[in-house]
């Protein structure tokens, strides 16, 4: 095995984390809207506005734990930012199968 890790790896590697869910909302958004451009329903452009309202929802997040990690290091995450983020990855869950159905 390598030597310890450097002291500003592990919140670099969580900074990553957050953007890399960030950039999987937006494909689930734009496969919603897609989908929404190819199937003009209600339903489908309901599908759409929401995937993109919980990409933005989280987006906000992100971006407010990526600030709170170049602040504190190692700070751990409050109850809000962690209901918020499971909010929207339930959204997104539920956007598929509608998507699916």
């Amino acid at each position: 095995m390598s030597g310890p890790e450097p002291p500003g790896a592990q919140p670099e590697r969580t900074r990553l984390a957050w953007r890399r869910t960030t950039l999987a909302f937006a494909v689930v958004a734009a496969l919603a809207v897609r989908s929404a451009l190819y199937d003009p329903a209600p339903a489908a452009y309901g599908a759409a506005a929401l995937g993109a309202l919980a990409w933005l929802s989280f987006l906000v997040v992100a971006h407010r734990r990526i600030r709170t990690l170049a602040g504190a290091a190692g700070a751990a995450p409050e109850g809000g930012p962690v209901r918020a983020t499971v909010l929207c990855a339930l959204v997104m869950a539920l956007l598929g199968v509608v998507l699916l159905w």
